[in-house]
C-alpha cells in the first residue's frame, strides 16, 4: 500500500513542527497583508436587494431569456449569510448553463472563493472548483492561493491537495508563491501517511511533477523525482493510456525511467542540490512493491491465462516498458550509491524542506502578487462599471423604444377611430 512507502521516513517529517518559533506564528503561510480583505473591500457597493435578484433572474430564466454576467455578479458580492451562499451555488450552475455561460467575470470567481471563505464555507468552493465544468470556476492564481492557504492554516492537507490538483488541471503554476503553497501542501500530505487508491496517485503524481519542474532547487527535484516515481507506477499497473488520459501530461512511455534521470542529473549537477533520503526511499519502496507485483502477476497468468490476459488494461508496448522493471530497479541502486558517495542525498525531509523554502522564499514571492491584485482589482471596477453603464443605456433604449411603440400605437387606434366618426 501506498502508506507503508512513508512508514520508515515520515517520523522526522512530523518533527518539523519544533523546527522555529515562527511555526507557531505560521508566517511561511501567506501573510496577513496577502489574505487582507480591505482592498476588496473598499470596492464601491450597490445597493441591492438580494430577494429582488434572485426573483428577477428567476422570471428570466422562466422566459427563455439570459441572465446578465453583471447580474450574476450582483448577486456574488451582495451574500451575506452561509444559506445565501447556497442560493448562489444554484445561479451559479444555472448561468454556467446559459447562453452567457462564456461571460462570468473573474471579479465574480474571485468574489465567490472570498464569499465561501468569509461564511466558513470552503466546501463550496472545492465542490464548484473540482466540478469547474459544471459551474464555470477557473480562479487566477492569487485566488487559487487564497483556498489553498486555508485549508493549510486548517491543517486538512487532503482538501489543500485538491486545490492543488484543479492548478495542476489548469497548468496555472506560474506563481511562485502557488508554487511553494503547493508544494508545502503536497509534502504535508504525504507525511500523513495516506492510503491512495490508483486514480489519487495519478493526480498527486501529476501535481508533484509539474509543480515540481517549476522549482529549480531540491525540493523542486526531489518533488519530481516523486511524481515521475507515482506516475511511473501507475503506467506499471495501468498502461498509459490510463496515465495521461485528460491530464497535462506526456503520452510518451517511460516515467519511472524520467524519475532515474531526475536522480542521474542530481548526481552530475555541480551545485548545491541534493534529493531528500525520504524520496528516494519511497522510490525504493515503490520499486519493490511493482517487483513483488510483477512476480505475483506471472505466476497468476500461468494459472489463470486468458481470463487474466482479458482483465489486463495494457497493450504490447506497455508489457515492453514492464519488462523494463529489473533494469530500473539495478540502476536506481547504482544511482543511490552514487547520491551517497556524493553527498547528494539531503537527510531532511521532503516536509521539512518544503517548509523551510516556504520560510524562506514566501514573503519575496508576496510582492509581486500583491502589486497585480492591487491593479487587477481597480481594472475589474472600471470594468464592472462600464457594464453598469452598458446596461443603463440599454435599459432607457428599451424604455424609449416602448414608449415609441405605445405612442404608435395610440395613434393608429385615434386614426382608426377618426375614420369611423367620419363614417
Amino acid at each position: 500500500m501506498a502508506a507503508s512507502v512513508w512508514k520508515r521516513c515520515v517520523t522526522a517529517a512530523v518533527k518539523v513542527k519544533c523546527l522555529s518559533p515562527s511555526f507557531s506564528a505560521r508566517r511561511w503561510l501567506l501573510s496577513a497583508a496577502y489574505t487582507d480583505t480591505k482592498v476588496w473591500e473598499a470596492r464601491e457597493k450597490e445597493p441591492l436587494n438580494l430577494a429582488l435578484l434572485a426573483n428577477n433572474m428567476d422570471r428570466t430564466y422562466d422566459r427563455n431569456l439570459p441572465v446578465s454576467s453583471l447580474t450574476v455578479s450582483r448577486f456574488v458580492d451582495t451574500i451575506s449569510s452561509q444559506e445565501e451562499v447556497n442560493q448562489a451555488e444554484y445561479y451559479l450552475y444555472k448561468f454556467r448553463h446559459s447562453p452567457n455561460c462564456w461571460y462570468l467575470r473573474d471579479w465574480t470567481i474571485h468574489s465567490w472563493i472570498r464569499q465561501c471563505l468569509k461564511y466558513g464555507v470552503k466546501e463550496k468552493a472545492l465542490h464548484t472548483l473540482k466540478n469547474k465544468v459544471q459551474y464555470g470556476i477557473f480562479p487566477d492564481d492569487f485566488t487559487f492561493n487564497l483556498l489553498i492557504d486555508s485549508y493549510i492554516k486548517d491543517r486538512d492537507f487532503k482538501s489543500a491537495c485538491s486545490v492543488v490538483e484543479e492548478v495542476m488541471l489548469q497548468e496555472a503554476f506560474d506563481l511562485s508563491s502557488t508554487q511553494i503553497l503547493s508544494l508545502y501542501a503536497l509534502a504535508s500530505y504525504l507525511a500523513t501517511r495516506p492510503q491512495l487508491a490508483v486514480s489519487e496517485e495519478r493526480m498527486l503524481g501529476a501535481s508533484l511533477l509539474l509543480c515540481g519542474m517549476k522549482q529549480e532547487n531540491s525540493v523542486g527535484l526531489s518533488a519530481q523525482l516523486l511524481g515521475n516515481a507515482l506516475l511511473g507506477k501507475v503506467e506499471m499497473s495501468k498502461g498509459i493510456h490510463a496515465l495521461f488520459k485528460g491530464m497535462p501530461l506526456s503520452w510518451e512511455r517511460g516515467y519511472l525511467s524520467r524519475a532515474l534521470a531526475v536522480m542521474e542529473g542530481v548526481a552530475a549537477a555541480s551545485g548545491d542540490v541534493k534529493l531528500s533520503k525520504d524520496s528516494l526511499d519511497y522510490m525504493n519502496d515503490l520499486l519493490q512493491e511493482l517487483s513483488s507485483s510483477s512476480d505475483s502477476k506471472s505466476s497468476g497468468e500461468e494459472s489463470a491465462g486468458e481470463e487474466v490476459k482479458k482483465e489486463n488494461p495494457v497493450d504490447e508496448e506497455d508489457e515492453a516498458e514492464q519488462a523494463n522493471l529489473p533494469q530500473y530497479v539495478s540502476r536506481f541502486k547504482e544511482l543511490c550509491s552514487r547520491l551517497e558517495s556524493e553527498g547528494k542525498v539531503d537527510s531532511t525531509s521532503f516536509l521539512a524542506a518544503g517548509t523551510a523554502l516556504a520560510q524562506q522564499n514566501m514573503a519575496a514571492a508576496e510582492k509581486p502578487d500583491l502589486e497585480l491584485y492591487k491593479s487587477n482589482v481597480p481594472a475589474w471596477e472600471a470594468e464592472r462599471k462600464q457594464l453598469i453603464q452598458r446596461e443603463k443605456e440599454l435599459r432607457e433604449q428599451a424604455e424609449q423604444e416602448k414608449r415609441e411603440k405605445l405612442a404608435a400605437q395610440a395613434a393608429a387606434a385615434a386614426e382608426q377611430q377618426g375614420m369611423r366618426a367620419e363614417q
